[in-house]
């Protein structure tokens, strides 16, 4: 069952996140430690329009847990979207504007920042069925192009993603990893919707 997220989930949001800042090996994380940026990711979560915010995480609940989530949120929203933060940052003694500094996301679409599955979930098939009710979801809202950055080296991700249908449409750099850009129309979606009904 999709729903956002609430405050009592950040305990289980917060290493499943994790594991996507693992993957990206981002300098600031390296700089600043895991410790450290847990905390303000943490004190993030309750600001309302920042990336980590809870009004942009949805999660998957399975038996009472947080098995999936899918932080997401318009590109026109992006430039501003770690601003928010700015005061966490500065009470950490952090002097940095923000954490991420690649623009992620192309205009007009909808972007799936994250996506990841709780360990204790993983292999079982749910990060597919998750990510499918997350693309009828965004569809239902009106939205014409989701779209998501995966690792090159990330053959896994990329097999899901392949599989559920989104296409590859370039290519670009977040930190030091080369990621595929990669877009699922969601007017595919409507007219499937059309002639059912």
């Amino acid at each position: 069952m999709f729903r956002y997220a609430k405050e009592d989930d950040i305990e289980q949001i917060l290493p499943t996140l994790f594991q996507i800042f693992d993957e990206m090996e981002l300098d600031v994380f390296k700089e600043i430690g895991n410790d450290t940026m847990a905390q303000v990711i943490k004190e993030g979560f309750a600001l309302p329009e920042y990336r980590y915010g809870l009004d942009h995480i949805l999660v998957n609940e399975i038996d009472g847990k947080a098995a999936a989530i899918a932080i997401s949120y318009p590109e026109e929203e992006e430039d501003g979207i770690d601003a928010p933060l700015l005061k966490i940052l500065k009470k950490h003694g952090i002097n940095r504007t923000t954490l991420f500094t690649d623009k992620e996301a192309w205009p007009g679409e909808w972007y799936l920042d994250s996506f990841a599955v709780a360990p204790e979930f993983q292999n079982q098939g749910i990060g597919t069925k998750t990510l499918k009710s997350f693309i009828d979801l965004i569809a239902e809202r009106g939205e014409k192009v989701l779209s998501l950055n995966v690792d090159v080296d990330n053959a896994p991700a990329q097999h899901v993603y392949d599989e559920v249908g989104f296409k590859k449409v370039g290519q670009l750099y977040i930190g030091d990893h080369l990621y595929d850009h990669m877009q699922y129309n969601l007017d595919q979606i409507e007219a499937k919707l059309s002639k059912v009904r």
